[in-house]
């Protein structure tokens, strides 16, 4: 048996704050850490007014010139920056699309499961790929196939609950027969 092997998704790259004695440009515009801008200074001097108050002088703006340094505290900015991100990615909203499978000797009882399947699938906002693919002497019959899974959409489209779209019609690639749908409410 042959091994699969997934590669691993690399994280975002968080941006990385430069702080402190990291900031190597001789000179940076301060805003301290009630957002009052105070100007032009060395950065030595903006160290210190830093270290005075106890916070961290991190590079806000490395681009502008000269670049804009705050005082704020590091960790607490990390941190907040992290919990903004999370929650972006939480209001994300990620669609699926499910398969669902159909043959062409299927009986009414199955197509009435893969019927209440797609449903299911449907009202929980996922996308739906109806496949259909022809085998053997099957290929001789396309038009049944194609009826076959019109009259699958026609029986999803009877319910009133869902407003059902093709968002990609009907396609036939070599005995392949698939069509995929959404839900538009």
């Amino acid at each position: 048996m042959r091994i699969k092997f997934h590669r691993l998704e690399r994280k975002k790259e968080v941006p990385i704050f430069r702080a402190n004695t990291q900031i190597r440009v001789p000179e940076v515009f301060l805003i301290d850490e009630n957002n009052e801008a105070i100007g032009k200074m060395s950065t030595a001097e903006a160290i210190a007014k830093a270290q005075e108050s106890d916070l961290d002088l991190v590079e806000v703006n490395p681009k502008a010139n000269p670049p804009v340094v705050k005082i704020v505290n590091l960790g607490q900015l990390k941190y907040e920056r992290e919990k903004q991100a999370h929650k972006q990615k939480m209001q994300q909203k990620k669609i699926d699309t499910k398969n669902i499978r159909l043959s062409f000797r299927i009986s009414e009882h199955d197509l009435g499961m893969r019927v209440s399947q797609a449903e299911k699938f449907l009202s929980k906002d996922n996308k739906i790929k109806v496949e259909l693919i022809l085998r053997g002497r099957e290929r001789q019959y396309p038009q049944k196939a194609a009826e076959i899974v019109n009259n699958f959409v026609a029986k999803l489209k009877a319910n009133s609950e869902l407003v059902i779209e093709a968002e990609q019609a009907l396609t036939n690639q070599g005995g392949r027969f698939t069509i995929i749908l959404i839900n538009k409410k």
